[in-house]
């Protein structure tokens, strides 16, 4: 998977303006706050948490498993996985917004993959892969793993792996793992070199964020850098390879959101907007942010957040 044929392709998505990002975190607060004191805390703080949780690697599964224990909302909507789902609408459009230029990128490679593929099956070696082909087709491969085990394992992730103590185990390990890959392997590469195996590594990474705690971001970044992938590399590609994954779950959450009751429509769609707002935040945080101080600061959070856990679990 290394044929190419031009220059790789720049990472169009930077993190905006230093001045422009304060700004917009201003007026973010400003809005939750209004938003709370119309009532509205609970999905206010759950998009805050599914905004910041699908894109830092600290596990949005697990935070929106946890902050309804930790907090007592047990019972109501807002402790569904119907819920949380739903807000992986708004961190998948905040990420098709902030990278519309990578997918017209990616999307603009499709009638050229088929070509590739077509000329392969024909058993012509000549024509290569454009750049854009290249990570398409790893995007690709790196996306069956996690929808092959995704369908096989749903109702047993729902059922049984959503326990405080599991994820508090969870968090703590992948924590460990993250800054210790990140702190010692080398950044040597760049996301263009990206190869068959590296995107079925990264795959099966994604895969296990099935379990709570262990993180989709913080997953395919940890491989990212165990492969030795640079930081932006990494965090690009795991921004990547959230959106086909994150849109098959909505699609097959779709009947169950859509026969929400109009009761709890505000709060869903609140919900669903704030979790975009600040998942657009959070990529562009994750970017400038990784560049230059690492990982350290989320693995810390991490292990935190675990013993956090474990204390309230034997408190109560």
């Amino acid at each position: 998977m290394q044929e190419q044929t031009s220059a790789p392709p720049q990472v169009v998505s930077q993190s905006a303006p230093r001045p422009t990002s304060i700004l917009l975190v201003i007026l973010t607060a400003i809005g939750c706050i209004g938003l709370v004191f119309l009532g509205y805390s609970q999905p206010v703080v759950m998009g805050i948490v599914q905004g910041l949780g699908e894109f830092l690697p600290i596990s949005s599964s697990a935070h929106l498993i946890l902050v309804p224990w930790l907090f007592g909302w047990h019972g109501g909507v807002i402790d569904s996985l119907t819920f949380d789902v739903a807000l992986h609408i708004g961190t998948l459009v905040s990420l098709v917004i902030y990278f519309w230029r990578d997918w017209l990128m990616l999307l603009g490679a499709i009638p050229g993959l088929f070509e590739w593929v077509g000329a392969k099956l024909r058993g012509d070696r000549s024509r290569g892969r454009s750049p854009a082909e290249h990570i398409l087709s790893s995007v690709i491969i790196a996306t069956l793993p996690g929808a092959i085990i995704g369908v096989l394992l749903e109702k047993i992730a729902e059922r049984a792996l959503r326990a405080p103590l599991l994820i508090a185990i969870t968090l703590t390990i992948m924590g460990v793992l993250l800054y210790v890959i990140d702190r010692w392997l080398p950044q040597t590469k760049p996301l263009e070199t990206i190869s068959w195996r590296d995107s079925l590594l990264i795959g099966f990474a994604q895969a296990c964020a099935l379990v709570p705690g262990v993180s989709r971001s913080g997953g395919t970044i940890t491989m990212g850098r165990l492969l030795s992938f640079n930081r932006q590399a990494a965090a690009r590609y795991s921004f990547l390879l959230s959106a086909p994954i994150t849109a098959a779950a909505v699609v097959l959450k779709l009947p169950d959101i859509l026969a929400i009751p109009r009761s709890e429509i505000d709060v869903f769609l609140i919900g669903v907007l704030v979790s975009g707002v600040v998942g657009a935040l959070a990529i562009g945080f994750l970017l400038d942010y990784i560049r230059r101080a690492g990982f350290a600061i989320f693995a810390i959070y991490r292990v935190l957040l675990a013993l956090l856990v474990v204390i309230v679990y034997f408190m109560r």
